[in-house]
């Protein structure tokens, strides 16, 4: 019985982490729209579902958390309680981005992740240095890009 209670209590607290339009993906949003960049929202179509889909590009943009997604920085920190899970669903995580990554690679779509630890911590950037960083990286050629906190 207390297996079910845990499981229903990580349910709970996990129910409560956005998915989708959490604060940094608002935050590059509007700052994209601003610089005058149309784009779609979580197209389903699009492998990874990305967090915003710009067509004209062919670039699909991700904002990832940096905990979530295991990212080497200060924002990222193994939790001490239950390492076994956390390790576990961070690798799923990061796999999953890997796979979806060869997925946008073999249908053509370039992508861009914008890491949280560039918008927000010790580590993050100027805003509109950031928008303009992701501004170029959509106007160029480059198939990857990366934009994270500096060191």
């Amino acid at each position: 019985m207390p297996d079910v209670v845990d499981q229903l209590t990580r349910s709970r607290m996990m129910s409560g982490i956005r998915a989708v339009n959490t604060q940094p993906e608002l935050a590059i949003r509007k700052g994209l729209h601003a610089k005058g960049f149309r784009f779609r929202l979580h197209a389903k179509d699009i492998p990874g579902k990305p967090d915003l889909v710009l067509p004209r590009y062919r670039a699909a943009i991700f904002v990832h958390g940096c905990f979530w997604h295991g990212h080497d920085c200060h924002l990222f920190k193994m939790p001490s309680t239950r390492t076994e899970f956390w390790s576990e669903k961070i690798g799923r995580n990061r796999a999953r981005d890997a796979i979806v990554e060869g997925q946008l690679d073999e249908t053509g779509w370039r992508r861009l992740v914008i890491w949280e630890c560039a918008i927000k911590g010790r580590t993050r950037l100027d805003f509109d240095e950031l928008i303009e960083h992701a501004a170029a990286w959509l106007r160029g050629s480059a198939v990857t890009g990366e934009i994270a906190g500096s060191v």
